[in-house]
């Protein structure tokens, strides 16, 4: 029994690692005091001169421990050979959640993102979203874009701020959420998101820049919204609708 509760520790520690790379990004995260970090990777062919004196003085004086590899090691920790520069770092991120814990909340305005993998919008929605009135952000990891160094760019210092509440499948998530009014984007829908009333239990959902909400997503909507356009345009860019539910009241 204390075996399997320590693997369930453990687990749940290291689904909390977010691995990020590039030099400026390290010397980022590590001044950033609020950010608890794991562990600092480098290969061990860098010279230690420049960004590599920094990020060496930096985390020996938060005494973070520097673990030094061959090159073709480094890279599959970043898993990003041709941008890495030679150095990665696993951050602790609290506010990176399982979508299981949704489930403890008694109250929440939620959005979910179905295929969305462009990473300036993701980092654009977690800053909008950030700002405004969402609890929280449901991120599946299958068909959408990860954290990371581009992501958190586009975030301009908010990446640690709100929940981001991962899960394999979106569809396997909001089938569960019986007691929640989950809401799709339609240009077709003739309710508007102004004329909404809150709610205690609410997710919006955005689609994929050039596909829209999947089917099968849709299948589970309770109900359609649209933002009205005027002058024939058609769309917004998913990160601007985000904003604007967002700062709904």
């Amino acid at each position: 029994m204390q075996d399997s509760q320590a693997y369930k520790d453990k687990k749940a520690f290291f689904e909390k690692i977010i691995t990020l790379y590039g030099r400026n990004v390290l010397v980022e995260v590590l001044q950033d005091e609020s950010i608890a970090i794991h562990k600092v990777h480098m290969a061990d062919s860098n010279k230690e001169d420049g960004a590599i004196k920094t990020i060496l003085s930096l985390a020996k004086k938060r005494n973070i421990e520097v673990f030094y590899h061959k090159k073709a090691a480094l890279s599959r920790i970043s898993k990003n050979a041709k941008q890495d520069q030679g150095v990665a770092i696993d951050i602790i991120a609290q506010s990176y959640k399982n979508a299981q814990e949704i489930f403890k909340l008694s109250t929440y305005k939620l959005i979910a993102l179905d295929g969305i993998q462009n990473p300036q919008n993701l980092g654009m929605i977690i800053r909008s979203c950030a700002a405004g009135n969402i609890d929280g952000i449901l991120l599946p990891k299958k068909s959408s874009a990860k954290i990371s160094p581009l992501v958190m760019k586009a975030s301009a210092g908010t990446l640690f701020k709100l929940p981001i509440y991962f899960c394999d499948s979106l569809e396997d998530v909001l089938v569960q959420l019986q007691d929640t009014t989950i809401y799709t984007l339609s240009s077709h829908a003739q309710k508007s998101i102004y004329t909404l009333k809150k709610e205690e239990k609410s997710i919006f959902v955005l689609g994929n820049e050039s596909e829209g909400v999947s089917q099968k997503v849709q299948n589970l909507c309770n109900d359609a919204i649209a933002i009205k356009m005027n002058r024939g345009v058609e769309s917004l860019n998913v990160a601007v609708t985000a904003a604007l539910i967002a700062f709904m009241q």
